[in-house]
């Protein structure tokens, strides 16, 4: 085998080292990517579950009846009679 032949045999070699470490890299890379993927679905799913509860305890606590008794016992407040309430007209 020549010089050259052998050169050129190295380089092939050193070439297809490089690919397969470049490949199983790549690869690696990957699924790296795709575990950080699957753990942000997760923690968006969680987020979303703790959003819709959230939602429904605002609902909760801004009920009519809900505001009128904190009004009523934090407040003092009262509704106005009729010789209270005033109508004023344009």
């Amino acid at each position: 085998m020549s010089r050259a032949a052998g050169l050129l045999l190295g380089v092939l070699v050193a070439a297809t080292l490089a690919s397969a470490v470049s490949v199983v890299w790549v690869k690696h890379q990957n699924r790296k990517s795709f575990a950080e993927l699957s753990a942000l679905r997760d923690e968006h799913d969680a987020r979303e579950v703790e959003w819709d509860k959230l939602l429904l305890e605002q609902s909760a606590w801004a009920t009519t009846p809900r505001i009128e008794q904190v009004a009523a016992e934090q407040l003092s407040m009262t509704v106005p009679g009729s010789d209270q309430t005033v109508v004023v007209r344009p």
